[in-house]
Formats: structure tokens, C-alpha cells, sequence
């Protein structure tokens, strides 16, 4: 091929597959940014007919990233949809990073940890390098890649637990995988979920709530980390009783009457600081 015939970089850069793609990315951001919107709003924005707009957003739906409901769009969680990963990547940032600052402190060198998929212990990894050696198991893919990372530079052995891939929450799922987590004991979990109230932990999604019960009948010590936000949600399952993990770990927002109700039920609890920056 000749310098003259071979496509030029950029070549097909500006085709309507292209177009349609980057106007679905910046259609995201938009969502996950102001949590829900309308569908005009984003037509209007956007420049396009509702028509082409509820075409973005039903693919957009299939693949998981938004929730559509009449007249609108949104990232947020209800009873029965957990809220996607990119919203949860971006939502309570710096109480989950306090958070997670407390529960490394029941990181013990020379022991094996479980992670759920929660977007609050990814703020715990970089933390565990300076409490190596480690095993570290989990279903989380956002989790595995950035627990790679570290082990080539420290003592951390990573432990994959695989199954099937479910895109929306960046982890596995699935009979395999829980079979995979009966097969191991931890010395300690760290996990989250979407929703709590009267005392038991909630969540959308029945396939959750059977990878959840897994990891915490797999594991000696058990964590729950949640921040205050989630405290009063509701959601369809029960998973357990709060009085079912070791500690419960939430943020300085927590409502006073929430900690009063945990001392009535026997919920052992930790509040963490807020960062001093």
C-alpha cells in the first residue's frame, strides 16, 4: 500500500456511528452528573429530536449505565435498581474516602481480606500496600486491576473471584462465583450495600444479596462500611441484621437519632472523622 492510499488517522472519525457514540458519553456524564434529568432537557441540549434521543437512551439502558422512566432518565437507586457504577463512582467521594481511611486501621499484615464490588473499598486499596503481606480475594474488577498494580511492587496476593460478568457493576456475579466463595475462609471482609434501615442491610438485586450472605458466611471478622446517605434507603431484599458484622463504619454526617437506634439494637459502630484538609 502506498503512503498516498493508507487512510488517514482521523478518517471516519466523524461518522454518524462516531457522532452517536460520543453524543451517548457526553449524554452519561450529563446523567451522572445531575443524577436524574428529563428526556427533553437532554433533546434540548443536545440538539436532536426525542426521537433519536430515546433511541441513545434505551441503548444506553440495555447496556446498564441509565434508568429510564417515564418522562426521564436517571443514575439514582430506587427499591428495586441499584444505581450504576459510574453514578456510585462519583457520589459521597469524600465520606467514602473517610471511611475507608477507619477501615484500614482493621487491616492486620500476614492476613487474608475479602472486598465486595462497593465503590467505598476501592478507596481502600492504595492503603493496603503499607500493610503487605496481604491475600486479597474479590469479585470486583475495578478492585482487581488496581490491586495488580500494587502486588508487582509489594507482597499482596490477588485472588480473582470469577464468574459471571455482569457489565453495570463491574464485577461477578452468579453460581459460580458464590461456589468460588464457599470455597475459601477470609480473615476479613469489607463490604457495602445500597440500602439500610431498621437495622438490616437491603439491597436491589436477589443475584447481590446471594454473593453478599457468601462473603460474610466465608469470613472470620466482618466490616460493613456505609455512608450516611444510604442510611435511611430502602430496596427490595433483606440481606441480615447490622448486629451480624463486627462493625458497622459510616461517616461523620450520620444522623444522631440513626446512632441512638444503633445503641438501643447493640450495632457496634465506628463514625470516621472528617479529614482535616
Amino acid at each position: 500500500m502506498t503512503t498516498e492510499s493508507m487512510p488517514h488517522p482521523n478518517e471516519g472519525a466523524d461518522t454518524p456511528h462516531h457522532r452517536r457514540r460520543e453524543r451517548q458519553r457526553q449524554i452519561i456524564e450529563r446523567i451522572v452528573e445531575r443524577g436524574s434529568t428529563t428526556v427533553q432537557d437532554l433533546a434540548d441540549e443536545f440538539s436532536v429530536s426525542l426521537m433519536t434521543l430515546h433511541r441513545d437512551l434505551d441503548e444506553l439502558d440495555r447496556r446498564g449505565v441509565v434508568r429510564k422512566f417515564r418522562g426521564g432518565v436517571t443514575a439514582q437507586p430506587s427499591g428495586v435498581f441499584e444505581s450504576q457504577l459510574a453514578y456510585r463512582l462519583n457520589s459521597m467521594t469524600v465520606q467514602k474516602a473517610a471511611i475507608a481511611r477507619l477501615a484500614l486501621g482493621y487491616v492486620e499484615p500476614g492476613t487474608s481480606v475479602m472486598l465486595d464490588d462497593s465503590t467505598t473499598i476501592l478507596h481502600m486499596i492504595s492503603g493496603l500496600a503499607e500493610r503487605a503481606p496481604l491475600h486479597v480475594a474479590t469479585t470486583f474488577l475495578a478492585a482487581m486491576r488496581r490491586i495488580a498494580d500494587l502486588a508487582t511492587a509489594h507482597d499482596i496476593k490477588l485472588i480473582g473471584l470469577g464468574g459471571h460478568y455482569d457489565a453495570s457493576h463491574d464485577s461477578f456475579v452468579g453460581v459460580q462465583c458464590v461456589e468460588q466463595i464457599q470455597a475459601i475462609h477470609a480473615d476479613t471482609l469489607f463490604m457495602s450495600s445500597s440500602a439500610v434501615s431498621g437495622g438490616h442491610v437491603y439491597h436491589q438485586e436477589e443475584r447481590i444479596v446471594a454473593l453478599k450472605r457468601a462473603m460474610v458466611a466465608a469470613s472470620t471478622h466482618r466490616y460493613f462500611l456505609i455512608d450516611h446517605a444510604k442510611l435511611t434507603r430502602h430496596a427490595l431484599h433483606r440481606i441480615m441484621p447490622l448486629t451480624d458484622f463486627d462493625l458497622v463504619i459510616t461517616d461523620a454526617d450520620v444522623e444522631p437519632e440513626i446512632l441512638q437506634a444503633w445503641d438501643r439494637e447493640g450495632v457496634r459502630y465506628a463514625v470516621a472523622p472528617r479529614s482535616a484538609t
